[in-house]
Protein backbone atom coordinates (compact mmCIF):
# COMPACT_ATOMS: atom_id res chain seq x y z
CA UNK A 1 0.00 0.00 0.00
CA UNK A 2 2.40 2.75 1.13
CA UNK A 3 4.62 1.65 -2.25
CA UNK A 4 1.77 2.69 -4.45
CA UNK A 5 0.82 6.05 -2.31
CA UNK A 6 4.60 6.94 -2.58
CA UNK A 7 4.83 6.53 -6.31
CA UNK A 8 1.82 8.75 -6.46
CA UNK A 9 3.45 11.32 -4.47
CA UNK A 10 6.33 11.61 -6.49
CA UNK A 11 4.23 11.78 -9.89
CA UNK A 12 2.04 14.26 -7.74
CA UNK A 13 5.31 16.28 -7.53
CA UNK A 14 6.30 15.86 -11.03
CA UNK A 15 3.21 16.03 -12.64
CA UNK A 16 2.91 19.73 -11.17
CA UNK A 17 6.15 20.98 -12.00
CA UNK A 18 5.58 19.99 -15.35
CA UNK A 19 2.20 22.06 -15.84
CA UNK A 20 4.04 25.20 -14.14
CA UNK A 21 6.81 24.38 -17.05
CA UNK A 22 4.31 24.18 -19.85
CA UNK A 23 2.32 27.26 -18.48
CA UNK A 24 5.02 29.76 -17.10
CA UNK A 25 7.99 28.96 -19.72
CA UNK A 26 6.27 26.85 -22.89
CA UNK A 27 3.20 29.10 -23.60
CA UNK A 28 5.54 32.61 -23.24
CA UNK A 29 7.87 31.30 -25.14
CA UNK A 30 5.48 30.03 -27.96
CA UNK A 31 3.18 33.33 -27.63
CA UNK A 32 5.89 35.77 -26.94
CA UNK A 33 9.14 35.02 -28.76
CA UNK A 34 7.09 32.54 -31.40
CA UNK A 35 8.56 29.66 -30.65
CA UNK A 36 5.51 27.06 -30.91
CA UNK A 37 8.25 24.28 -30.70
CA UNK A 38 8.50 24.86 -26.68
CA UNK A 39 4.30 24.07 -26.26
CA UNK A 40 4.89 20.74 -28.18
CA UNK A 41 7.54 19.25 -26.29
CA UNK A 42 6.46 20.46 -22.62
CA UNK A 43 2.68 19.64 -23.89
CA UNK A 44 3.34 16.56 -24.62
CA UNK A 45 5.45 15.49 -21.80
CA UNK A 46 2.75 17.12 -19.91
CA UNK A 47 0.57 15.35 -21.28
CA UNK A 48 2.21 11.82 -20.29
CA UNK A 49 3.00 12.68 -17.02
CA UNK A 50 -0.67 13.61 -16.49
CA UNK A 51 -1.91 10.17 -17.53
CA UNK A 52 0.46 8.21 -15.19
CA UNK A 53 -0.73 10.58 -12.42
CA UNK A 54 -4.56 9.98 -12.97
CA UNK A 55 -3.79 5.87 -13.66
CA UNK A 56 -1.63 6.37 -9.94
CA UNK A 57 -4.13 8.54 -8.13
CA UNK A 58 -6.41 5.32 -8.84
CA UNK A 59 -4.07 2.75 -7.71
CA UNK A 60 -2.81 4.48 -4.72
CA UNK A 61 -6.89 5.21 -3.71
CA UNK A 62 -7.82 1.60 -4.52
CA UNK A 63 -4.75 0.02 -1.89
CA UNK A 64 -4.63 2.90 0.68
CA UNK A 65 -8.84 2.81 0.80
CA UNK A 66 -9.04 6.81 1.30
CA UNK A 67 -12.36 8.56 0.55
CA UNK A 68 -13.49 8.86 -2.86
CA UNK A 69 -13.81 12.91 -1.94
CA UNK A 70 -10.05 12.58 -1.46
CA UNK A 71 -9.77 11.58 -4.84
CA UNK A 72 -11.66 14.32 -6.22
CA UNK A 73 -9.46 16.79 -4.19
CA UNK A 74 -6.62 15.84 -5.66
CA UNK A 75 -7.86 15.71 -9.33
CA UNK A 76 -8.80 19.04 -9.19
CA UNK A 77 -6.16 20.57 -7.19
CA UNK A 78 -3.91 18.93 -10.53
CA UNK A 79 -5.98 20.91 -12.81
CA UNK A 80 -4.63 24.03 -10.98
CA UNK A 81 -1.28 25.93 -11.10
CA UNK A 82 0.51 24.95 -7.97
CA UNK A 83 -2.23 22.77 -6.83
CA UNK A 84 -0.41 19.42 -6.64
CA UNK A 85 2.29 21.08 -4.06
CA UNK A 86 -1.01 22.05 -1.71
CA UNK A 87 -2.30 18.15 -2.19
CA UNK A 88 1.41 17.01 -0.98
CA UNK A 89 0.97 16.96 2.75
CA UNK A 90 -2.49 15.22 2.39
CA UNK A 91 -0.57 12.71 0.64
CA UNK A 92 2.27 12.35 2.77
CA UNK A 93 -0.08 11.57 5.93
CA UNK A 94 -1.08 8.67 4.12
CA UNK A 95 2.65 7.35 3.56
Amino acid sequence: MKNSVKKFGQINSIEGYSYLLLLFIAMPMKYAFGYPMAVKIAGMIHGILFILFCLLLVKAWKDSKWDFSENIIFFVASLIPFGTFYTKNKIKAYE
